[in-house]
């Protein structure tokens, strides 16, 4: 399902994406042919090896790979192959470890990855905290309909007494992990809200979020939080129920109290 974008200023980072991406210029299959002969079978078996370790050292940090960041610090000069080289990455980070390498943005081309093996990181909140706040965050902006204003977003934190204007002991910096962490994760986007005097920012799903995250998910999470079914939210229940799959919350859907 579909969720309002803000029409807001994009961030550096977006911009410096584009940038970087903008250069690779998509070579002819005469140029691939010629990459890959310049190429003995050892060294695309290294440079696939290298490529797999680059995805699962970002992955531990969640961090997504761009394919500009592919080919600056994997490929190098042999950028002209990379499609080859990424479909042997694929291909051996799927059928040896379970990883699954999804592309989330197709314009910029940037990719994480899945683990179809085991539970994701949301799905194991209840041991790491900064997962739980996460949550609880992508519970909000889902109850409310796919976009929030950030100050809802402090409210309800300080209520939960997760407060801004202190260091938290376990989260540290509140403020710099939900803005900066979860967004360059592509849990959250942060966006600025146009014609705003003082400046207003709100928070969508990022995503990250939208591939890994199921709305019966957030449902479940919400009725283990409030002691109900996950039911009693009937219209997000049919509609989460009927996707069946990771979907961001559509702005159509009404909380229910």
């Amino acid at each position: 399902m579909t969720q309002r974008k803000s029409s807001g200023k994009r961030s550096s980072a977006a911009v410096e994406e584009e940038d970087d991406d903008s250069r690779f210029t998509q070579p002819s299959t005469s140029q691939v042919q010629k990459g890959m002969e310049k190429l003995t079978k050892s060294q695309i078996d290294q440079k696939t090896t290298e490529l797999v370790q680059y995805f699962l050292v970002k992955d531990q940090k969640k961090i997504p790979v761009r394919r500009a960041d592919i080919v600056k610090n994997v490929l190098k000069e042999y950028k002209n192959v990379f499609q080859e080289i990424m479909n042997r990455a694929q291909q051996r980070l799927e059928q040896v470890l379970g990883f699954k390498v999804v592309e989330i943005d197709a314009k910029n081309h940037v990719y994480i990855l899945i683990n179809k093996l085991e539970p994701t990181e949301v799905e194991q909140m209840s041991s790491n905290p900064k997962t739980g706040l996460l949550f609880v965050i992508l519970s909000l902006v889902y109850m409310k309909g796919g976009v929030i204003p950030e100050g809802l977003v402090w409210n309800t934190l300080k209520k939960m007494q997760v407060d801004l204007r202190e260091r938290h002991p376990e989260f540290g910096d509140v403020k710099k992990l939900v803005t900066d962490e979860f967004v360059r994760q592509r849990y959250l986007e942060y966006t600025k809200v146009p014609h705003t005097e003082p400046v207003k920012f709100e928070f969508t799903w990022g995503q990250r979020a939208e591939v890994e995250v199921s709305k019966l998910k957030i449902l479940e999470f919400l009725g283990e939080l409030h002691g109900q079914q996950p039911q009693r939210w009937s219209q997000q229940y049919k509609d989460a129920s009927s996707q069946g799959s990771s979907t961001a919350p559509s702005p159509s859907t009404s909380s229910q109290r």
